[in-house]
């Protein structure tokens, strides 16, 4: 009898291990198939967080799988443009040594709008005025309703609108994972030339010329008189074009934001932008956003003053004034821009 009570108690105790050892591996079976599944979902574009979207499409999905017929061929030039920035990214990585990592330092100039799942990475010179104040608008949730009744000052002050810095990792990665990001980018040659118009030429931008062209007259203009080397007021395009190209101003840091490459500013070979928006075709491109997020009927893009726009015209004008080796040195510092965004070399460089 003792030995049979022994015998069932053994079974019993064979029994429960059995048991938990099953249970155990049925859990780490579905930790195993969670893990495998999980990437795949967070990788696609169209599955969005149940606790962020309420049923309505984003302008993310309706970018890649439009419900509006006349979108469908928009869709299609974009998806060109984005295959160009991909291949040219592609080539120049080959001859890289390494792939940057970007930090929260990176992402400054990425504003981000929480309501309409949106981020835009503004370039200067580039309608970036106009973009911040439409961005105003679709944050300011019914305190903006008119974008140019928004002073350009105003549009321009850090804490009118919030930038992916700001975040923490986390929330960056899946902002950019789910949010629809775009950039508009302009002949890289006539942004230039638009820059240095701007900043240089203008007396009210004084505090440009104290910053950069007291520096750039003092490097570069032989015989320089008191009053130059003082306010710095007349810097030629043919000072700045050198400016620009001499090594020592590499080895001081990153050029400044207007006149910096997009490639540096937006750093389109690490982040997968969505749509890339042209200077040259702006209202079109712009108000095609706008019609992504669903506000197309209620708020247009801003039209812009074409009589004192920097043309292709007025920058060959200025190339005409500098060397053919400060040409082909210019080239080649915003080669990358011209490569990714399917702009052609133009007719008037000498790079023979």
């Amino acid at each position: 009898m003792k030995q049979t009570l022994a015998e069932l108690m053994r079974m019993s105790r064979i029994c429960r291990m059995v048991f938990v050892t099953c249970l155990g591996s049925f859990i780490l079976v579905i930790f195993y198939f969670q893990s495998m599944f999980q990437p795949v979902m967070r990788r696609n574009p169209f599955v969005v967080d149940g606790c962020c979207r309420k049923g309505s499409r984003n302008a993310l999905q309706e970018l890649y799988n439009p419900t509006q017929p006349e979108l469908s061929g928009a869709a299609v030039l974009h998806q060109a443009r984005r295959d160009q920035v991909v291949d040219a990214c592609r080539v120049y990585s080959a001859s890289s040594r390494k792939r940057r990592v970007l930090t929260p330092g990176d992402l400054k100039h990425l504003v981000v709008d929480e309501d309409h799942e949106l981020i835009y990475c503004y370039v200067p010179k580039v309608a970036c005025t106009n973009w911040k104040r439409v961005m105003m608008v679709l944050t300011g949730r019914g305190k903006y309703s008119d974008p140019m009744e928004i002073p350009s000052n105003e549009a321009h002050v850090p804490s009118n609108l919030k930038t992916l810095n700001q975040y923490s990792i986390a929330e960056i990665n899946h902002r950019l994972k789910n949010y629809l990001k775009f950039l508009f980018v302009r002949e890289p040659f006539e942004r230039l030339v638009s820059a240095y118009r701007n900043k240089f030429t203008l007396k009210y931008n004084s505090s440009f010329h104290k910053r950069f062209g007291t520096r750039i007259v003092r490097r570069y203009r032989k015989n320089a008189t008191q009053e130059a080397l003082l306010n710095g007021a007349d810097v030629k395009f043919k000072e700045f074009a050198e400016y620009l190209v001499d090594p020592a101003t590499q080895r001081d840091g990153p050029l400044n934001e207007h006149w910096q490459t997009v490639y540096q500013l937006c750093h389109p070979c690490h982040i997968h932008y969505d749509m890339v928006g042209k200077y040259e075709t702006l209202e079109e491109d712009a108000n095609y956003v706008l019609r992504l997020v669903g506000v197309g009927e209620s708020l247009r893009f801003p039209s812009y003053a074409k009589s004192t726009r920097t043309t292709d015209a007025m920058t060959a004008q200025f190339f005409s004034n500098i060397s053919t080796q400060q040409q082909i040195q210019l080239y080649q510092l915003y080669k990358l821009d011209f490569l990714m965004f399917n702009y052609s070399i133009p007719s008037y460089l000498r790079l023979d």
